[in-house]
């Protein structure tokens, strides 16, 4: 039984080594703190502004705002200063005014939202879903224009 204990005894030393270091590593880890501490306090925060293109215009806009919706109706309410466009799903009321004032110029006076929900559809005997959108109709000053369309 000899040859255990001449294991027992190496393996406590080894212990006590280990104990030691562990000891004298926490010193070296608080000034090493207090060092970095010192150099993250000299740098300055980057303040990051939202990308814009050329024209001002943020880059998301065009996901917001996807075209505008041309039909009888939508051209009849632009005599009322409205303007119909299809939308995002996910799109709110103060991110379409936000993008129709940044990408048109136009004080917006009212934005309303109508969900058009998918529609069930067949085709060879088998069913399907058109898929559904949002628009919004935005009323707009009485002396601004918005050209939906080129002439």
């Amino acid at each position: 039984m000899p040859l255990f204990d001449i294991f027992k005894k190496q393996k406590e030393e080894e212990k006590k080594k280990v104990k030691d270091e562990k000891k004298e590593k926490p010193k070296e880890k608080i000034t090493e703190k207090l060092e970095k501490k010192e150099t993250k306090t000299e740098e300055k925060p980057v303040r990051v502004e939202k990308a814009k293109s050329k024209k001002g215009i943020p880059e998301n806009a065009y996901r917001i705002l996807l075209s505008p919706n041309v039909t009888e109706k939508a051209t009849d309410l632009t005599e009322q200063n409205k303007y119909v466009f299809k939308v995002h799903k996910n799109a709110n009321k103060k991110q379409i005014k936000k993008v129709i004032e940044d990408i048109f110029g136009v004080n917006v006076l009212s934005v309303k939202i109508i969900n058009i929900p998918p529609k069930k559809r067949r085709f060879k005997g088998k069913t399907g879903y058109t898929g559904g959108y949002k628009k919004a109709i935005i009323q707009i000053r009485k002396d601004q224009k918005i050209e939906v369309l080129p002439r």
